[in-house]
């Protein structure tokens, strides 16, 4: 009966995001105090409920979601991702400019937020698809692709921090197995894919026929591309160096533990990008405030899916039916790894959004993750994969690659909803064969 009502609640979530169009955080609190109610929760402790899943999730959040918003509206307002975008096409040439523009996506997709990273890197694409006589769709679908990716399974996007709070996973661990994951699944959906799309008709806009002019100077190529990824670098060398200092020195290695901290990691790569991208660019420290004020304003909502998801969560942790749900779940002799990527990719399906997937799928995913002993960062990657699976109608990235590259319905999913399952897909495989190794 549990597990009927579970259903139920998802379904009447599913109806009022899609058919009531209604906000994403009001409709999980109507749907939480629904489940608390149909569960059997005394009606006097739903308040208190509600409000630990969304304290215990968002307060393990705020500092690194907000911290990588601020970074990425830097990036990109500074012009350095413009400069990486320039760079990589200068080395790469007309002949590789499918490349040049896919790894000026991934890089550029790990500090900015995937809406920031589209609209960004939509007018480069259409500058050479315009000036090199190139297909549109041949040339853009990696590059999305990477930004796709770098979405759904790098910190510090907010789904897999999410994730990584909500599994107690490594941030480090998780973005080192990431990157792991993303290449090959990148390369599958990106230019393998993009091979069949060549001669797909698409007409974008003139309105990016010519490049957007700005006399602001851009910052230098090596200071671009350092400050874009410095919190990769230093997730990836702390999390290293906590592994060989763990059986030395005590006072080395708590320091290294604090040192490779997401939230101390994010506050140290803005400082230095406050200084790098903004005030040796002759930028007042005003109006480097003001561009970290709108970033605030940017991810708002996304911190209330984030939190509102966590609310949901704690009243089925509290009911005990996520207990409930994992014992069940046991007797379907379905890998973990597996389950977790098909509850997200189910929910995904149903509502569109990934974040929205990852959340909800990770709250009825984590009982039965402790119990079958399940390594935490795989489990990140693996609901991370499947809440990227087939896009369609119902998300908004669906209607944004339709609309600016001026494609049919039967056309986008040939080629953004096909590149998204490959994604999905490729990334599950990938999780499975680094769970044979680590």
């Amino acid at each position: 009966m549990s597990f009927l009502i579970v259903l139920l609640c998802m379904g009447v979530l599913i109806v009022l995001l899609t058919w009531g169009k209604l906000n994403a955080f009001i409709a999980f609190l109507i749907v939480s105090v629904l489940a608390a109610l149909l569960l059997g929760m005394p009606a006097d402790k739903i308040p208190a409920s509600l409000q630990k899943g969304i304290g215990d999730t968002v307060g393990g959040l705020l500092i690194i979601i907000v911290l990588g918003a601020m970074l990425g509206k830097l990036v990109a307002e500074s012009g350095a991702a413009r400069q990486i975008a320039n760079s990589l096409m200068q080395v790469f040439g007309e002949k590789y400019m499918q490349w040049a523009l896919l790894i000026a996506g991934f890089i550029i997709g790990i500090p900015l937020f995937y809406g920031v990273g589209f609209v960004l890197m939509v007018p480069l694409i259409f500058s050479v698809v315009y000036q090199y006589k190139l297909p549109a769709v041949y040339i853009g679908l990696p590059t999305l692709a990477a930004l796709s990716i770098t979405h759904g399974f790098l910190p510090p996007h907010p789904s897999p921090t999410a994730l990584v709070t909500q599994f107690n996973a490594n941030m480090g661990l998780t973005l080192l197995y990431g990157l792991a994951v993303a290449i090959p699944a990148l390369l599958l959906a990106g230019p393998f894919l993009a091979r069949y799309l060549k001669y797909m008709p698409s007409t974008p806009s003139s309105l990016f026929q010519q490049q957007e002019v700005n006399d602001t100077p851009l910052p230098g190529k090596s200071n671009s591309f350092m400050t874009a990824l410095l919190p990769v670098f230093l997730l990836i060398i702390t999390t290293l160096l906590a592994h060989l200092f763990s059986g030395g020195n005590e006072t080395t290695h708590r320091w290294i533990l604090f040192a490779g901290d997401a939230t101390v990691v994010m506050l140290f790569a803005l400082l230095i990008a406050t200084f790098s991208l903004g005030v040796f660019q002759q930028r007042p420290v005003k109006k480097i405030m003001g561009i970290y004020a709108e970033a605030i304003k940017d991810i708002a909502m996304i911190l209330l899916i984030i939190a509102g998801a966590g609310a949901l969560k704690q009243v089925l942790a509290d009911s005990g039916v996520s207990l409930e749900i994992a014992n069940a779940m046991q007797s379907w002799h379905i890998p973990v790894l597996v389950l977790g990527w098909l509850t997200a990719a189910i929910i995904r399906a149903c509502v569109g959004s990934a974040t929205i997937a990852g959340i909800t799928a990770a709250g009825m995913i984590a009982p039965l993750m402790l119990q079958g002993h399940v390594n935490p960062n795989l489990m990140v990657l693996s609901v991370g994969a499947g809440s990227l699976m087939f896009s369609h109608v119902n998300d908004a990235g669906f209607w944004m690659f339709k609309e600016y590259f001026n494609l049919s319905i039967k056309n986008t999913l040939l080629s953004w909803s096909v590149m998204e399952t490959i994604v999905g897909t490729a990334g599950l495989f990938g999780v499975l064969i680094l769970d044979r190794f680590v």
